[in-house]
């Protein structure tokens, strides 16, 4: 007894039925957030306006996951460089820049 299934002439198995995958497309207003990135800019605009060392650190760390896991490359490359960016400025401003010192009170 032959099956039904297998005489349809649609079994994925044949290669004269199977079809090349193609993506959905996807308009880059409806990809999902970065949250990587998103966390380095955050850490960075935190690591260069209140001159934690730590948080520029994590933001470079952030900015090197984010890299990795691209998806969309020219949103994502854009706000990977900002948050890169503001890393850099912020070790910048903690290694480079004047050292937070008490004010010297006289006598």
């Amino acid at each position: 007894m032959k099956d039904v299934s297998s005489s349809s002439g649609a079994d994925p198995r044949q290669p004269s039925s199977a079809k090349p995958y193609v993506p959905p497309t996807v308009s880059p207003q409806d990809l999902p957030i970065d949250y990587s990135g998103f966390l380095a800019m955050l850490f960075a605009m935190a690591g260069v306006m209140f001159k934690y060392k730590v948080c520029s650190w994590v933001s470079l760390i952030f900015c090197a996951q984010a890299l990795v896991n691209m998806k969309n490359l020219e949103n994502d490359l854009k706000q990977i460089s900002m948050a890169m960016m503001f890393a850099i400025m912020g070790f910048v401003t903690n290694y480079l820049g004047t050292s937070r010192s008490s004010p010297s009170t006289k006598r």
